[in-house]
């Protein structure tokens, strides 16, 4: 079964020039994202692991990778807190 990050379907995203925009259309809320976590986020949604999101941003950032595994938890962890997060496995998920 496997657990991609991905995004409540009522939450919207747009890029921007240093990062991107969450906005969540049920409670009219949004988060702004910097680059980083924009960078988490993209990998997450691509079907990455944590620790393979974390070792991405080792290379681009130049942090350790202790550093880097506590941002992507830490960051998966405001996401679920805030209810962005969609826990659908994606095997339950309808194709097509």
């Amino acid at each position: 079964m496997t657990r991609r990050a991905r995004l409540q379907p009522h939450v919207t995203t747009v890029a921007t020039d240093d990062g991107l925009v969450l906005l969540d259309e049920r409670r009219g809320r949004y988060w702004q994202l910097n680059t980083t976590a924009a960078a988490i986020l993209e990998h997450l949604a691509r079907g990455a692991d944590p620790r393979t999101t974390a070792e991405h941003l080792v290379s681009r950032y130049c942090i350790g990778r202790e550093q880097a595994e506590s941002d992507v938890h830490t960051f998966l962890e405001q996401l679920r807190s805030a209810g962005l997060l969609d826990s659908t496995p994606d095997t339950d998920r309808p194709t097509g």
